[in-house]
């Protein structure tokens, strides 16, 4: 699979992915204050992300190692994020509604870069074996 054809699916599992924060984001934002919904449901999100693009984007299958790096990769978004949705809000007097959806378009090239290095990353091979040359896909269907 294509490099160009990786990044037309990261950007697919990033709608859906986007979706899914901002639903749970509003829904938590009629009882949370909006750094507390912003923080609940970017990490709801970012689990279901792991999975999509393992599966989807990447055709590789999920590790517990590969689960524990993925947050590395929203690590970036998650703070360009957080103070967009902060300037935005509190400097700018955006609606904190459409706050998070404004902020979320500068993380874009930073985690997929990240991801593709983490999800891509060959896994180490126990000890007294050699390492894989290429990681496991999962069978494309």
């Amino acid at each position: 699979m294509t490099v160009q054809v990786q990044m037309v699916r990261f950007a697919l599992v990033g709608v859906v992915n986007t979706g899914t924060y901002y639903g749970i984001y509003l829904a938590l934002l009629t009882w949370l204050p909006y750094v507390a919904a912003h923080v609940i449901a970017f990490a709801f999100s970012m689990v279901g992300s792991f999975f999509l693009n393992s599966y989807f984007t990447y055709r590789t299958r999920p590790t517990w190692r590969k689960f524990l790096l993925f947050p590395l990769t929203n690590a970036a978004n998650f703070v360009v994020t957080t103070i967009g949705v902060y300037l935005l809000v509190d400097v700018l007097h955006f609606g904190s509604r459409y706050a998070p959806l404004i902020a979320a378009g500068a993380a874009i090239p930073i985690t997929f870069v990240v991801s593709r290095t983490i999800m891509l990353r060959p896994e180490p091979a126990p000890r007294g074996r050699e390492p894989e040359r290429e990681p496991e896909r999962v069978p494309q269907a």
